[in-house]
């Protein structure tokens, strides 16, 4: 249940993330609002995996798909240009976020 946890905290990361944007520099209401609301689930979710994870485990997949789902919302909704070479190494943090999933002695 904690890996669920887990996903669940970096997909709300993602969705603070993209809201705060929308929020035009919390200007806007609800995109504001919403930012706020996943940003503190964001936070219990990451608590309650890091209850049986590893916490240097957790954080690092938490901020990694944070940080790659940001990058590719970015480039999706927001039509933000990315090269070759940012792609690449979007592609290292997702296999080094696999890396630790995958060979985590707690798994």
């Amino acid at each position: 249940m904690a890996w669920i946890y887990l996903i669940i905290a970096g997909l709300l990361e993602i969705t603070w993330a993209v809201c705060m944007k929308l929020s035009d520099g919390f200007t806007k209401l609800v995109p504001s609002a919403i930012t706020m609301l996943a940003l503190v689930l964001s936070f219990v979710f990451l608590s309650l995996a890091v209850r049986t994870l590893p916490l240097g485990i957790s954080y690092a997949i938490w901020t990694g798909l944070g940080a790659a789902g940001g990058f590719i919302a970015g480039i999706i909704i927001f039509k933000e240009p990315a090269s070759a070479l940012q792609i690449l190494f979007l592609c290292l943090v997702v296999v080094g976020i696999a890396g630790l999933s995958f060979f985590n002695p707690h798994h």
